[in-house]
């Protein structure tokens, strides 16, 4: 179901896939926090290749709230259709709702990467963010009986922004699932929280203001390349539309 936000933000299509195409992205979405909450997806390329043929990961985008195109490959076909679509980044979002969570009092859950990054992790942002108030902090190594019980915290916590980094699908799936009947906003982060820890770089400015950075991930992990090959994928299905 679509979230029936501000007059900024419309409700499109690429691929089958639903994409929110907004002015002002942060302002959509505290709108939907003080709605009552719920999931926020940043939608790319790879995304959108990976979920035509995984039904469990299309029904998880289909059924969030906001769907934020993230990257060059999902803006290019909005183009394509005539919309105007404002650079935004899911890392960048994110950020920006950290920001707004400390400023507002807002009770944050980091879920995911590896114990040493969120060790990391959490040493970082209250160094930068000392009023941010962090509810819950697990990392993403857990067991089955320990999920269940991070589930459990979860819902107790009551928390406002929870901030998922478990990597795609598998972030977008878990929260769909979890978030059910519960307050808060859920992001899926994919490896925002590894930048922030210091154990990786984001590209130069001007790669990401030029939407390059996904050939700066790519020569920085070579190993990618697999997954870069949905990308014109991606672009021959647009054009045969």
């Amino acid at each position: 179901m679509a979230f029936e936000g501000a007059n900024n933000c419309r409700r499109c299509s690429v691929l089958g896939l639903p994409v929110d195409v907004c002015i002002d992205v942060l302002s959509e979405s505290i709108l939907l926090h003080s709605k009552g909450g719920g999931q926020i997806v940043t939608i790319n390329a790879e995304m959108i290749i990976s979920a035509k043929s995984d039904s469990e990961f299309r029904n998880a985008i289909k059924s969030s709230e906001l769907i934020i195109p993230d990257g060059a490959g999902v803006a290019w076909a909005l183009r394509r259709q005539g919309h105007k679509v404002p650079p935004t980044s899911g890392i960048e979002l994110a950020r920006s709702l950290l920001c707004y969570a400390e400023q507002n009092q807002w009770k944050v859950a980091l879920v995911g990467s590896e114990p040493e990054i969120m060790s990391k992790l959490l040493k970082n942002l209250l160094e930068e963010m000392p009023k941010l108030k962090i509810s819950l902090a697990i990392h993403g190594y857990q067991t089955s009986t320990n999920w269940i019980k991070v589930e459990q915290e979860l819902k107790q916590s009551e928390s406002d922004l929870i901030l998922i980094a478990l990597g795609t699908p598998t972030q977008e799936i878990w929260s769909s699932r979890v978030r059910q009947g519960l307050p808060g906003l859920w992001v899926g982060v994919g490896g925002s929280f590894d930048v922030w820890a210091g154990a990786k770089k984001r590209a130069p400015k001007w790669m990401v203001k030029s939407q390059g950075e996904w050939l700066y991930r790519l020569i920085k992990e070579p190993r990618r390349w697999k997954r870069m090959l949905s990308l014109p994928a991606f672009v021959l299905r647009v054009l045969s539309q």
